[in-house]
């Protein structure tokens, strides 16, 4: 499932968020790549080393953890520290699929990547190409959103990013092993409770309603690990 996330962030947040990030030295995205990605990977990364790395990381992972769209699509139980990339200058990153499994850098933990994330920090005007480009079974998905908004999709899709040819993308980028490791499964239950909350929004807490929320509660039941 490819999910728009709107607003994740306000205008005033990416801003001061920025602000920030911009105040710092970045370093070559190379240094965390493996072998196999070191030669597709052309970009700058924020130094997860840096003083300043945890609370930025922070902001935006209370940001996503305070929308309901996440929360219902992801179905978090680990999110590992977002990171913060930079694509300027014909930077690009070629056709790759992400880590399977990823270590937390604060907690140690191993965590699986089942879904990744990546929150827009540059409005599309800033700069020219830089569109993720996710491919599944219909095809390739092009996307270049908004500052502050966030697009969520399976980990094991092969995705890229487009070579920025103007300006700079700027974005936050991150990973979480879901409650539900199937992808399928996991559209099922998002798409369910996208229906429940209209279906109470125009009929309160009905029968009907009761029953559907207890359906998806033991799916969710039947299909956590």
């Amino acid at each position: 499932m490819l999910l728009h996330i709107p607003q994740v962030l306000s205008k005033q947040e990416v801003a001061a968020l920025r602000a920030e990030l911009a105040a710092h030295d970045w370093v070559d995205g190379a240094r965390s790549s493996g072998a196999q990605a070191v030669a597709l990977k052309d970009n700058r990364q924020f130094p997860v080393e840096s003083p300043a790395f945890a609370g930025l990381s922070q902001r935006i992972a209370e940001a996503l953890a305070r929308h309901p769209l996440f929360v219902s699509a992801a179905l978090p139980r680990q999110v590992l520290p977002p990171m913060f990339n930079c694509y300027s200058g014909g930077g690009r990153y070629g056709n790759h699929v992400d880590n399977a499994l990823q270590r937390d850098r604060f907690s140690g933990l191993q965590v699986r990547t089942d879904v990744s994330t990546t929150v827009f920090l540059s409005e599309p005007e800033e700069y020219e190409g830089g569109e993720l480009i996710v491919e599944d079974t219909y095809g390739e998905h092009e996307v270049k959103l908004a500052a502050g908004d966030a697009i969520l999709y399976p980990a094991t899709s092969l995705h890229r990013v487009e070579p920025v040819t103007r300006g700079a993308r700027i974005a936050a980028f991150l990973w979480t092993q879901s409650w539900v490791r199937d992808a399928w499964q996991r559209k099922l239950l998002f798409e369910l409770d996208m229906n429940i909350l209209k279906l109470r929004a125009q009929l309160g807490d009905s029968e009907e309603v009761l029953g559907l929320t207890s359906t998806y509660h033991n799916l969710l039941r039947q299909w956590s690990e």
